[in-house]
């Protein structure tokens, strides 16, 4: 009997018995459904990551600070930075603090408390990308400039949800209440998302020293200062991260104060991060898998012992073991492929919620949406373990019926 014989009979084996073939292929079906699904989220805010570094640029240092070192009385503040900026200009653009403040946004009658409020300085905009170090563009007005903040001004750069949602498009000139004064809107970012409250459109920008004066808002867990700087270009990073470490180093005498990372290094991190996790939910929902291949030896085993008396009938029509353990291979292949076909479709419907559910919560970030799609790589994998687990438990059961007696299966009742 040759393969194409073998199948159809498969086939016919799975019509045959409907119910029973569906509960056999079920553990196999959620198994591939939710390693697709967990790929495609995997895929999508990887996706969603990469895209958001690459706004930011690849040339951001990002700065942060615990606490004072062993080796002196200070911290090491703007000024010092701004030294090195000027000492190496060859390798570092700009710096600036980046501060969050602790601060009741109101307009007129109207609280923000989910607006987020942050201290930067003019280098926070970067003139040659007209946007900010974090990918933000001007939608109208301008950016704060050195004299705002060397002044200490009370003007302010707003996100899209405010100028909307409390100035009705209107916000130039207008003011805005942060902990009871008055901060004159100056600028106003374009729309990077979906512009709902407490979203990377729901946000504020002033003078940073106005945001010391404020009082620290939310920041990472244990950050005492963060700076933003920016190298000249993504092959000077490196160099200019350095740079940056040796400064540190000399007044804190133990780089256990602080953290610098670029902005390659972050998205490196991220990855790393979302690689180990995905790597621990797959193998969580390869169990399904194995539990479906389980499943399906143990049918075939029943299988086996109902067909005794057909097997011995084709052994003693010169049926030899390899034809009727191909047989059996192929019905539990073919069983498991079915399987894995459900699941792919069943996993990609999934995804697609996942879409509209996970992307309806996240919005938009900076003008990146989160997609979860199943790359064809995932596809083709998923799908070949489907078939292959098949295949492997079915090889017992197979090789059970090959190595029937065929009088002892003729006379099996």
């Amino acid at each position: 009997m040759n393969f194409g014989q073998s199948f159809k009979l498969a086939l016919k084996s799975l019509r045959t018995s409907k119910m029973r073939a569906f509960l056999t292929m079920l553990g196999i079906i959620i198994g591939v459904g939710a390693v697709i699904v967990i790929l495609s989220l995997g895929n999508g805010m990887t996706n969603l990551m990469n895209d958001q570094f690459e706004k930011m640029g690849s040339n951001l240092i990002q700065v942060m600070t615990y606490g004072r070192g062993t080796g002196g009385t200070r911290d090491v503040d703007v000024e010092d930075l701004y030294e090195l900026v000027d000492k190496y200009p060859q390798y570092l653009t700009g710096v600036t603090p980046y501060v969050s403040a602790s601060a009741k946004v109101r307009y007129q009658t109207d609280d923000y408390d989910r607006t987020s409020v942050y201290g930067v300085s003019e280098a926070f905009f970067k003139e040659d990308t007209k946007g900010t170090m974090q990918g933000e563009a001007l939608a109208e007005g301008r950016f704060l400039s050195y004299i705002d903040v060397d002044r200490h001004q009370n003007v302010c750069v707003i996100g899209d949800y405010l100028a909307q949602t409390a100035f009705r498009g209107d916000a130039l000139g207008k003011t805005i209440s942060l902990s009871g004064v008055p901060y004159t809107v100056i600028g106003v970012l374009s729309k990077s998302g979906d512009s709902s409250e407490g979203s990377a459109d729901d946000v504020i920008y002033i003078p940073y020293e106005n945001a010391q004066r404020m009082g620290a808002g939310t920041m990472m867990m244990g950050t005492d200062e963060m700076f933003l700087l920016t190298s000249t270009n993504r092959d000077t990073a490196s160099i200019a991260k350095s740079i940056v470490e040796k400064r540190l180093y000399k007044t804190y005498q133990s780089s256990d104060y602080y953290m610098v990372m670029t902005s390659a290094e972050m998205m490196d991190s991220m990855n790393a991060m979302m690689n180990t996790m995905m790597i621990v939910l797959v193998a969580i929902a390869a169990i399904s898998l194995v539990v479906g291949g389980i499943g399906i030896m143990n049918i075939m085993l029943v299988s086996v012992t109902e067909r005794t008396r057909e097997i011995g009938i084709r052994k003693s029509l010169g049926a030899k073991q390899k034809d009727i353990r191909g047989q059996f291979v192929i019905e539990a292949g073919t069983t498991s492929a079915v399987g894995g076909v459900l699941g792919i479709v069943f996993g990609v419907l999934l995804a697609k919620a996942a879409t509209v559910v996970v992307g309806g919560i996240m919005g938009s970030m900076n003008g990146v949406t989160f997609s979860a799609t199943p790359s064809l790589s995932d596809v083709a994998i998923s799908f070949g373990v489907s078939v292959g687990i098949g295949i492997l438990f079915g090889y017992l059961p197979a090789n059970k019926a090959a190595k029937l007696n065929p009088i002892d299966a003729l006379r099996y009742d």
